[in-house]
């Protein structure tokens, strides 16, 4: 993929990242349970690579915080980071993780990506963010039990889309040849 392209697609990703959590604001705790901005972050690293998809990682929550309030600026740094993380993790994944098959190479990245993005999510809270009021129960009920909806949701919708975007030609398959 071109320069340009990637930063196309980075942009859209990052844009999305603002629009989709709108769509959830009107329900409370909506974006916390169905974390809609995680959607294009991932699909942004698993499209473009590591660095397209940390900057997506970062950009999304910045630009929705300060053109939505959302997230607020407490929850604002630790949701860059944690972003951040699945954008990079989910672009490097993509990049090494050769099975011989395009979709069990995405549901491995992807699935990686989001177990590494939620452990460094909970070590930075533990360490930084809630530093001495943080505890396993607290990370598992934030990280797992809370967002169960809005992990199946990126289970069953990103594979797909990035799949699509590939079989249509938009963005370059894993596998040319097939």
């Amino acid at each position: 993929m071109n320069p340009v392209k990637k930063v196309a697609v980075t942009a859209v990703c990052a844009a999305l990242g603002v629009v989709l959590p709108m769509l959830f604001h009107a329900i409370p705790n909506a974006g916390m349970v169905w974390l809609p901005m995680h959607v294009p972050v991932l699909v942004c690293g698993l499209l473009v690579g590591p660095v397209p998809g940390l900057v997506a990682g970062i950009l999304a929550p910045a630009l929705s915080s300060a053109l939505t309030g959302m997230p607020p600026a407490p929850m604002l740094p630790s949701m860059v980071c944690e972003l951040a993380v699945y954008g990079l993790v989910a672009g490097l994944l993509s990049q090494y993780v050769r099975t011989g098959k395009a979709v069990a190479d995405l549901y491995v990245s992807l699935v990686g990506s989001m177990l590494v993005g939620r452990i460094v999510g909970g070590v930075l809270q533990a360490l930084i963010f809630s530093a001495g009021s943080y505890s396993i129960a607290a990370w598992g009920a934030a990280y797992f039990a809370m967002g169960l909806p809005g992990i199946i949701l990126q289970l069953v919708v990103i594979v797909p889309i990035v799949s699509a975007l590939e079989h249509a030609g938009l963005v370059p398959a894993r596998y040319s040849g097939k």
